[in-house]
């Protein structure tokens, strides 16, 4: 029983390469007979050929025609409406309705002019992807231009600046899951397993994860940043040798713009591993003065520069806080010192103030002859007599 069956397998094997190598034996035969725009190259003409592409090319030229004339009268016409819906649509809709159209004519053409020894399955599958890709790039360009018009607005209108900053990732979040939708659905209209995919992918990713372990760091970093609040967007903050303005805050790495001008990209999970100083969350500016006086300066004196730097702080008030210190506290080794200190209110431009009380004292001591010290020696020559 087992040598008949082997032997019923091995005739049906024979007598199907018999089948094949005629056909192709016929098919060379066939050619030699034909013209060259006659003969069979992969089950078509040269003339089948031409018919095909020059239908596609057609199609090409049509879209391009079809953009020129959107962009020529069409969007004249929207234009000339109070809404600004209709010329979104018509800008974001028109290069993937065109490409569509060309899309549509390449796979008609392909598909009738044209045999295939799979009756055009794989060429189904490849225009079926295409399709899906299409109209994915078309959501993924309205949806984004719908948001910067109506949505970006709303927000720079609000007086938070959680929205600000939850917005790009909102952007990014969302393109990026009608991509990832797009991408599974043509997947699965060109005939793959989305399942197995997507289960290879789970596996793939926690390996990923494991060789990225920087990459998710920074990613749990911008989740602290959002859940603590350190600092929000336009605050100056200062991490390790890094000190500016925040202008961007996104989910792996956060724009610092230095007071030099430039643009440091920050990764977040250095917010969560060192200390970060918001320096607009300070209430007031503290400023220390150390001072000297010359040391013929007299007690009288010492007591005049101090109720001198009392007064100076009490009639700027309106950049100054109510609480200052002043005091005599050292004996240097070329001044007698006296330690001022104030504090700038927040609202205060800070060069400002202390150029201000800077000119204060300084005028206010010469007036009342008290002389600042500088480092000076006094040699005391004594000759010997022998």
């Amino acid at each position: 029983m087992q040598d008949s069956l082997s032997l019923n397998i091995k005739t049906s094997i024979i007598d199907t390469v018999e089948t094949v190598s005629t056909a192709v034996v016929d098919e060379n035969v066939l050619n030699e007979s034909l013209g060259f725009f006659e003969r069979l190259y992969y089950g078509n003409t040269i003339e089948q050929y031409l018919i095909a592409f020059g239908i596609i090319l057609g199609a090409i030229i049509g879209g391009k025609l079809l953009y020129w004339v959107s962009k020529r009268f069409i969007s004249k016409l929207t234009a000339r409406s109070k809404s600004k819906l209709d010329d979104i649509i018509v800008d974001k809709v028109e290069e993937p309705v065109v490409f569509g159209i060309v899309l549509g004519v390449s796979w008609w053409a392909l598909s009738t002019k044209l045999n295939y020894s799979d009756d055009g399955a794989f060429m189904g599958h490849i225009f079926g992807f295409l399709t899906v890709i299409n109209i994915t790039w078309m959501v993924a360009r309205l949806s984004d231009a719908l948001i910067e018009e109506y949505v970006v607005p709303m927000t720079e209108k609000t007086e938070s600046d959680l929205d600000d900053q939850l917005l790009p990732i909102f952007r990014k979040g969302l393109r990026i899951i009608i991509w990832t939708l797009g991408i599974i659905v043509g997947l699965n209209n060109a005939g793959y397993d989305v399942g197995a995919v997507i289960a290879g992918l789970g596996i793939g990713g926690l390996a990923f994860a494991l060789a990225a372990q920087d990459t998710v760091k920074n990613f749990f970093g911008g989740i602290m940043i959002f859940a603590d609040k350190p600092f929000q967007l336009g605050d100056r903050i200062q991490i390790g040798d890094i000190d500016g303005f925040v202008r961007e805050i996104g989910i792996r790495s956060t724009r610092v713009e230095t007071l030099a001008g430039r643009v440091v990209t920050v990764p977040n999970s250095m917010f969560s591993d060192d200390a970060v100083e918001n320096v607009d969350l300070e209430p007031t500016r503290k400023v220390t003065l150390n001072l000297g006086l010359t040391y013929d300066t007299s007690a009288d004196q010492i007591e005049e520069a101090i109720q001198l730097l009392r007064t100076i702080a009490t009639e700027n008030k309106a950049i100054v806080d109510d609480d200052f210190f002043t005091s005599f506290n050292s004996f240097g080794d070329f001044s007698l010192g006296i330690t001022f200190i104030y504090f700038i209110r927040k609202e205060a431009d800070i060069f400002e103030t202390q150029t201000v009380m800077n000119l204060a004292i300084l005028r206010r001591f010469a007036e009342h002859k008290l002389d600042m010290a500088f480092p000076t020696q006094t040699v005391y020559h004594q000759s010997l007599t022998v």
